[in-house]
């Protein structure tokens, strides 16, 4: 490995190991950021393996960290891409998004929707802007559109009348 700063080149398994002592990495992530340090990939998948032998590294954890983090700020679709994205072995990613409750993606678009926009859309316009966030999120088209409609249409009623005298 290359020497940083004057330093003496660390060996790939210290490096491995401070980096993992920061954060968690999918294998993949880490495999990249040890061969842009100069490590050769032999190398560096024999680190790997040993590393994940002894439990300092598991895409089935950084799944699990990752889907903590961004659950109720992103849907399920984006979650999943972004752990396919980052490299996690497709077992550990499946695994780890089974566990979000099922069927919440509605709830948790609709929690989503009302901490970003004060009132529904005044106009279709802003109603496609709205859309369109949610979309980019993650969430299907449909659950976007139940979303958007049914605060639409919640909004719209009149308030109850009251029946008493004053």
């Amino acid at each position: 490995m290359r020497a940083v700063r004057g330093k003496a080149p660390a060996s790939i398994r210290s490096t491995a190991i401070r980096l993992l002592a920061r954060r968690e990495y999918a294998r993949a992530e880490l495999a990249l950021r040890l061969r842009d340090r100069g490590a050769d990939a032999g190398d560096v998948a024999q680190t790997l393996d040993e590393l994940e032998r002894l439990g300092y590294l598991s895409d089935a954890r950084y799944a699990r960290m990752l889907i903590t983090q961004r659950a109720g700020r992103y849907g399920k679709r984006a979650i999943a891409q972004t752990l396919a994205r980052r490299g996690v072995a497709a077992d550990a990613a499946r695994e780890a998004l089974d566990e979000l409750p099922a069927g919440d993606e509605l709830a948790q678009a609709t929690a989503l929707w009302e901490r970003r926009f004060p009132q529904a859309p005044a106009d279709d316009r802003e109603r496609a802007k709205q859309v369109r966030f949610l979309m980019s999120r993650g969430y299907a088209l449909s659950i976007a559109l139940k979303v958007v409609r049914s605060v639409s249409e919640s909004r719209r009623r009149p308030p109850a009348e009251s029946t008493g005298e004053s």
